[in-house]
Protein backbone atom coordinates (compact mmCIF):
# COMPACT_ATOMS: atom_id res chain seq x y z
CA UNK A 1 0.00 0.00 0.00
CA UNK A 2 1.27 3.48 -0.59
CA UNK A 3 0.37 5.88 1.67
CA UNK A 4 -1.72 8.92 0.83
CA UNK A 5 -0.55 12.10 1.89
CA UNK A 6 0.84 10.04 5.06
CA UNK A 7 -3.02 9.93 5.93
CA UNK A 8 -5.40 6.32 6.60
CA UNK A 9 -8.98 6.08 7.79
CA UNK A 10 -9.55 3.18 10.52
CA UNK A 11 -12.54 1.79 12.63
CA UNK A 12 -13.09 -0.54 15.06
CA UNK A 13 -12.97 -3.22 11.99
CA UNK A 14 -9.39 -3.43 11.31
CA UNK A 15 -8.13 -1.64 14.69
CA UNK A 16 -9.58 -4.31 17.47
CA UNK A 17 -7.52 -7.36 15.68
CA UNK A 18 -4.52 -5.58 15.93
CA UNK A 19 -4.99 -4.38 19.73
CA UNK A 20 -5.87 -7.79 20.52
CA UNK A 21 -2.25 -8.83 19.51
CA UNK A 22 -0.54 -6.42 21.41
CA UNK A 23 1.24 -9.26 23.82
CA UNK A 24 2.87 -10.78 20.38
CA UNK A 25 5.28 -7.65 19.69
CA UNK A 26 7.14 -7.28 17.66
CA UNK A 27 5.47 -8.58 14.73
CA UNK A 28 4.29 -8.17 11.94
CA UNK A 29 0.61 -8.48 10.41
CA UNK A 30 -1.57 -7.11 7.01
CA UNK A 31 -4.39 -4.98 7.95
CA UNK A 32 -6.49 -2.45 5.47
CA UNK A 33 -5.76 0.99 5.86
CA UNK A 34 -8.44 1.98 4.08
CA UNK A 35 -11.65 0.45 5.44
CA UNK A 36 -11.10 -2.72 3.57
CA UNK A 37 -10.10 -1.21 0.22
CA UNK A 38 -6.60 -2.76 -0.12
CA UNK A 39 -4.25 -4.79 2.84
CA UNK A 40 -1.05 -3.91 3.42
CA UNK A 41 1.78 -4.73 5.88
CA UNK A 42 2.12 -3.05 9.41
CA UNK A 43 4.71 -3.77 12.65
CA UNK A 44 3.69 -4.00 16.03
CA UNK A 45 6.03 -2.92 18.59
CA UNK A 46 5.72 -1.79 22.21
CA UNK A 47 4.86 1.74 21.36
CA UNK A 48 2.19 1.05 19.16
CA UNK A 49 1.57 0.40 15.40
CA UNK A 50 3.83 1.67 12.74
CA UNK A 51 2.36 2.24 9.76
CA UNK A 52 3.54 3.22 6.34
CA UNK A 53 5.09 6.50 5.78
CA UNK A 54 6.53 6.53 9.38
CA UNK A 55 3.23 7.34 11.11
CA UNK A 56 2.55 5.77 14.51
CA UNK A 57 -0.53 4.94 15.75
CA UNK A 58 0.15 4.43 19.64
CA UNK A 59 -1.63 1.54 21.28
CA UNK A 60 -3.59 4.29 23.33
CA UNK A 61 -5.33 5.56 20.68
CA UNK A 62 -5.17 2.64 19.22
CA UNK A 63 -7.88 1.48 21.84
CA UNK A 64 -9.91 4.63 21.58
CA UNK A 65 -10.59 3.23 18.25
CA UNK A 66 -11.43 -0.12 19.24
CA UNK A 67 -14.39 1.05 22.06
CA UNK A 68 -16.28 3.49 19.81
CA UNK A 69 -17.80 1.37 17.05
CA UNK A 70 -19.97 3.92 15.39
CA UNK A 71 -17.05 6.35 13.72
CA UNK A 72 -14.05 6.29 11.38
CA UNK A 73 -11.03 7.72 12.21
CA UNK A 74 -8.58 9.61 9.72
CA UNK A 75 -5.05 8.62 11.00
CA UNK A 76 -1.57 11.32 10.33
CA UNK A 77 1.30 12.03 11.71
CA UNK A 78 -0.28 14.54 14.07
CA UNK A 79 -2.62 11.82 15.49
CA UNK A 80 -6.19 10.27 15.26
CA UNK A 81 -9.52 12.55 14.66
CA UNK A 82 -12.87 11.61 14.64
CA UNK A 83 -14.65 11.33 11.01
CA UNK A 84 -17.81 13.43 12.15
CA UNK A 85 -18.81 17.32 11.64
CA UNK A 86 -21.78 19.37 13.11
CA UNK A 87 -23.53 21.00 10.24
CA UNK A 88 -24.28 24.40 10.62
CA UNK A 89 -26.36 24.35 7.54
CA UNK A 90 -28.87 21.70 8.86
CA UNK A 91 -28.05 21.42 12.86
CA UNK A 92 -27.31 17.92 12.65
CA UNK A 93 -23.83 16.08 13.20
CA UNK A 94 -22.90 13.71 9.84
CA UNK A 95 -20.43 11.11 10.49
CA UNK A 96 -18.13 8.03 8.87
CA UNK A 97 -19.90 4.78 10.40
CA UNK A 98 -17.98 1.69 9.45
CA UNK A 99 -19.56 -1.39 8.67
CA UNK A 100 -16.73 -3.87 7.54
CA UNK A 101 -16.84 -2.35 4.57
CA UNK A 102 -17.53 0.63 2.44
CA UNK A 103 -19.11 3.16 5.23
CA UNK A 104 -22.47 4.81 5.19
CA UNK A 105 -23.36 8.27 6.24
CA UNK A 106 -24.88 9.03 9.38
CA UNK A 107 -27.36 11.98 9.88
CA UNK A 108 -27.66 12.01 13.74
CA UNK A 109 -27.08 8.61 13.98
CA UNK A 110 -29.48 7.90 11.17
CA UNK A 111 -27.90 5.45 8.21
CA UNK A 112 -27.93 6.19 4.67
CA UNK A 113 -27.79 3.57 3.45
CA UNK A 114 -28.64 -0.26 3.87
CA UNK A 115 -26.34 -1.75 6.24
CA UNK A 116 -28.48 -5.03 7.85
CA UNK A 117 -27.26 -7.94 5.74
CA UNK A 118 -25.63 -6.11 2.95
CA UNK A 119 -23.02 -3.07 3.04
CA UNK A 120 -23.61 0.17 1.47
CA UNK A 121 -21.61 -0.71 -1.19
CA UNK A 122 -23.94 -3.56 -2.57
CA UNK A 123 -26.74 -1.51 -1.93
CA UNK A 124 -25.71 1.02 -4.38
CA UNK A 125 -25.17 -1.61 -6.59
CA UNK A 126 -28.61 -2.60 -6.14
CA UNK A 127 -30.26 0.83 -6.90
CA UNK A 128 -27.76 1.08 -10.26
CA UNK A 129 -29.30 -2.28 -11.71
CA UNK A 130 -32.59 -0.87 -11.11
CA UNK A 131 -31.50 2.90 -12.45
CA UNK A 132 -29.84 1.20 -15.88
CA UNK A 133 -27.47 4.78 -15.62
CA UNK A 134 -26.54 5.72 -19.48
CA UNK A 135 -26.31 8.59 -21.13
CA UNK A 136 -26.28 11.90 -19.05
CA UNK A 137 -27.32 10.87 -15.65
CA UNK A 138 -28.47 13.40 -12.55
CA UNK A 139 -28.11 12.19 -8.90
CA UNK A 140 -30.00 13.90 -6.91
CA UNK A 141 -28.78 13.53 -3.62
CA UNK A 142 -24.77 12.75 -3.23
CA UNK A 143 -24.18 11.63 0.17
CA UNK A 144 -21.18 9.97 -0.13
CA UNK A 145 -20.98 9.58 -3.86
CA UNK A 146 -21.47 6.12 -4.02
CA UNK A 147 -24.31 5.97 -6.51
CA UNK A 148 -22.25 8.51 -8.86
CA UNK A 149 -19.19 6.66 -9.11
CA UNK A 150 -20.93 3.51 -10.24
CA UNK A 151 -23.13 5.33 -12.63
CA UNK A 152 -19.95 7.04 -14.05
CA UNK A 153 -18.92 3.09 -14.56
CA UNK A 154 -21.74 3.09 -17.35
CA UNK A 155 -22.87 6.37 -18.36
CA UNK A 156 -21.64 9.76 -20.14
CA UNK A 157 -21.63 11.90 -17.61
CA UNK A 158 -22.83 12.12 -13.89
CA UNK A 159 -23.93 15.66 -12.50
CA UNK A 160 -24.23 14.76 -8.54
CA UNK A 161 -25.92 17.45 -6.18
CA UNK A 162 -25.28 17.66 -2.62
CA UNK A 163 -26.72 20.26 -0.03
CA UNK A 164 -24.66 19.77 3.00
CA UNK A 165 -21.05 20.98 2.81
CA UNK A 166 -20.13 18.90 5.25
CA UNK A 167 -21.18 15.41 3.61
CA UNK A 168 -19.14 16.86 0.82
CA UNK A 169 -16.02 17.54 3.03
CA UNK A 170 -16.52 13.44 4.68
CA UNK A 171 -16.80 12.49 1.23
CA UNK A 172 -13.39 14.22 0.76
CA UNK A 173 -12.19 11.73 3.06
CA UNK A 174 -13.48 8.46 2.86
CA UNK A 175 -11.07 6.37 0.71
CA UNK A 176 -14.56 4.58 -0.74
CA UNK A 177 -15.24 8.03 -2.48
CA UNK A 178 -12.19 8.72 -3.95
CA UNK A 179 -13.29 8.36 -7.44
CA UNK A 180 -15.98 11.06 -6.75
CA UNK A 181 -13.45 13.72 -7.19
CA UNK A 182 -11.17 11.77 -9.68
CA UNK A 183 -13.12 10.58 -12.60
CA UNK A 184 -13.69 13.15 -15.28
CA UNK A 185 -17.05 12.29 -16.04
CA UNK A 186 -18.91 13.31 -12.61
CA UNK A 187 -19.43 16.85 -11.85
CA UNK A 188 -20.15 17.27 -8.00
CA UNK A 189 -22.19 20.55 -7.38
CA UNK A 190 -23.07 21.59 -4.16
CA UNK A 191 -26.31 23.01 -4.27
CA UNK A 192 -30.02 22.52 -2.98
CA UNK A 193 -31.55 20.15 -5.48
CA UNK A 194 -34.80 21.53 -4.97
CA UNK A 195 -34.07 25.15 -6.01
CA UNK A 196 -31.02 24.13 -8.72
CA UNK A 197 -33.49 21.47 -10.95
CA UNK A 198 -35.62 24.40 -11.63
CA UNK A 199 -32.72 25.87 -13.58
CA UNK A 200 -31.81 22.75 -15.66
CA UNK A 201 -32.78 22.55 -19.58
CA UNK A 202 -35.77 20.53 -20.86
CA UNK A 203 -35.12 16.71 -21.78
CA UNK A 204 -31.38 16.74 -20.95
CA UNK A 205 -31.16 13.52 -18.56
CA UNK A 206 -31.24 9.86 -20.14
CA UNK A 207 -31.61 8.78 -16.24
CA UNK A 208 -32.50 10.28 -13.03
CA UNK A 209 -31.53 8.52 -9.83
CA UNK A 210 -33.27 9.81 -6.79
CA UNK A 211 -32.07 8.98 -3.08
CA UNK A 212 -33.19 11.50 -0.80
CA UNK A 213 -32.88 11.47 3.03
CA UNK A 214 -35.82 10.11 4.76
CA UNK A 215 -39.76 11.37 4.05
CA UNK A 216 -39.49 12.90 7.24
CA UNK A 217 -35.98 14.98 6.88
CA UNK A 218 -36.85 16.40 3.03
CA UNK A 219 -40.54 15.88 2.26
CA UNK A 220 -40.38 18.05 0.12
CA UNK A 221 -38.18 16.07 -1.91
CA UNK A 222 -41.29 13.39 -2.74
CA UNK A 223 -44.05 16.08 -3.59
CA UNK A 224 -45.42 16.67 -6.69
CA UNK A 225 -44.01 19.40 -7.70
CA UNK A 226 -40.65 18.39 -7.29
CA UNK A 227 -41.83 15.60 -9.48
CA UNK A 228 -42.76 17.49 -12.29
CA UNK A 229 -39.44 19.00 -12.55
CA UNK A 230 -37.83 15.52 -12.95
CA UNK A 231 -40.69 14.73 -15.86
CA UNK A 232 -38.73 18.26 -16.98
CA UNK A 233 -35.62 17.32 -17.42
CA UNK A 234 -35.90 13.90 -18.56
CA UNK A 235 -35.53 12.87 -22.13
CA UNK A 236 -38.70 11.16 -23.74
CA UNK A 237 -38.96 7.35 -22.50
CA UNK A 238 -36.30 8.64 -19.80
CA UNK A 239 -35.63 6.59 -16.56
CA UNK A 240 -36.30 7.15 -12.72
CA UNK A 241 -35.30 5.29 -10.09
CA UNK A 242 -36.70 6.44 -6.61
CA UNK A 243 -35.24 4.87 -3.55
CA UNK A 244 -37.73 4.85 -0.81
CA UNK A 245 -36.69 1.98 1.93
CA UNK A 246 -37.88 -1.36 2.96
CA UNK A 247 -41.75 -2.10 0.83
CA UNK A 248 -41.92 -4.72 4.89
CA UNK A 249 -41.67 -1.60 6.78
CA UNK A 250 -45.50 0.05 7.75
CA UNK A 251 -44.59 3.46 6.83
CA UNK A 252 -42.42 2.52 3.71
CA UNK A 253 -44.84 0.81 2.03
CA UNK A 254 -47.09 4.09 2.91
CA UNK A 255 -45.12 6.67 1.27
CA UNK A 256 -44.56 4.09 -1.76
CA UNK A 257 -47.77 4.66 -2.69
CA UNK A 258 -48.04 8.13 -2.19
CA UNK A 259 -45.04 8.73 -4.20
CA UNK A 260 -46.16 6.72 -7.15
CA UNK A 261 -49.68 8.06 -7.40
CA UNK A 262 -47.70 11.36 -7.54
CA UNK A 263 -45.17 10.92 -10.28
CA UNK A 264 -48.05 9.03 -12.24
CA UNK A 265 -49.56 12.38 -11.96
CA UNK A 266 -47.07 14.07 -13.48
CA UNK A 267 -46.64 11.74 -16.33
CA UNK A 268 -44.85 8.59 -15.67
CA UNK A 269 -45.11 4.96 -15.94
CA UNK A 270 -44.80 3.34 -12.45
CA UNK A 271 -44.21 0.14 -11.11
CA UNK A 272 -42.61 -0.81 -8.22
CA UNK A 273 -38.74 -2.93 -7.44
CA UNK A 274 -39.05 -4.32 -4.21
CA UNK A 275 -35.53 -5.78 -4.11
CA UNK A 276 -33.98 -2.41 -4.60
CA UNK A 277 -36.45 -1.12 -2.27
CA UNK A 278 -38.01 1.31 -4.81
CA UNK A 279 -39.87 2.43 -7.43
CA UNK A 280 -38.87 3.10 -11.53
CA UNK A 281 -40.82 5.88 -13.63
CA UNK A 282 -40.76 5.85 -17.38
CA UNK A 283 -41.24 9.41 -18.83
CA UNK A 284 -44.24 8.96 -20.89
Amino acid sequence: MIPLANMYVLSHYEVRPLTERREQVPTEVEVSLDLGKTRGRVRLTSSGIHLPGGILLTWEDAEHIATHENVCYKVTREGIRALQLFSPLTGRVVALYPTGRAPTLTLSGIPMHRIKGTDPWRDTAAKIRSARPHGRVLDTCMGLGYTAIQAAARADVVLTVELDPAVIALARENPWSADLFALPNIHVLQADIFDLIQGLPNAWFSVVIHDPPMFSLAGHLYGREFYAQIHRVLRPRGRLFHYIGSPEKKMARSVTRGVMQRLRDVGFEVKEVPRAFGVVGVKR
